[in-house]
């Protein structure tokens, strides 16, 4: 084979090889894209699990709390404590149990909403493998 086919041939390759590598990072840039738009969506989602059992902690405590303090209250009454004693100890209890039910709701959503979830992982373990590749090549 001819001396300037041989180098044309090389040249090629090399062209070929930046073209590859660039088309390469652009792809990886568009999976890291995809990625963080679908751990964007999870956040969304934790967030709406918050808001909602913000709002189911609101509610129970306006809606129930009145009717469970006023039956626990009758009931310590007819045990014979006294009515502001009985009213003080229902208020109490009553939400004690209706913030933990909040608390629960509020930690899983938090659980779900922490930032170690948002590691892009698979762009970054790809982009590691091609920077190898790429190191490789030259």
């Amino acid at each position: 084979m001819p001396e300037f086919e041989q180098q044309r041939s090389l040249s090629d390759l090399l062209g070929s090889l930046a073209g590859d590598i660039s088309g390469l990072f652009r792809k990886e840039i568009q999976l890291a894209k995809t990625e963080a738009s679908e751990k964007l969506e999870a956040v969304l989602g934790a967030s709406k699990g918050l808001a909602i059992g913000a709002v189911l902690a609101i509610a129970a405590v306006g809606v129930f709390l009145a009717a469970l303090v006023t039956g626990l209250s009758w009931l310590l009454v007819g045990f014979g404590m006294s009515e502001p004693a009985a009213g003080f100890v229902a208020s109490l209890v009553v939400a004690l149990v209706v913030g933990g039910i909040a608390w629960s709701l509020i930690s899983k959503s938090l659980d779900a909403w922490k930032a170690s979830r948002l590691n892009l992982t698979r762009t970054t373990h790809s982009l590691a493998r091609d920077a190898e590749v790429a190191k490789e090549s030259f």
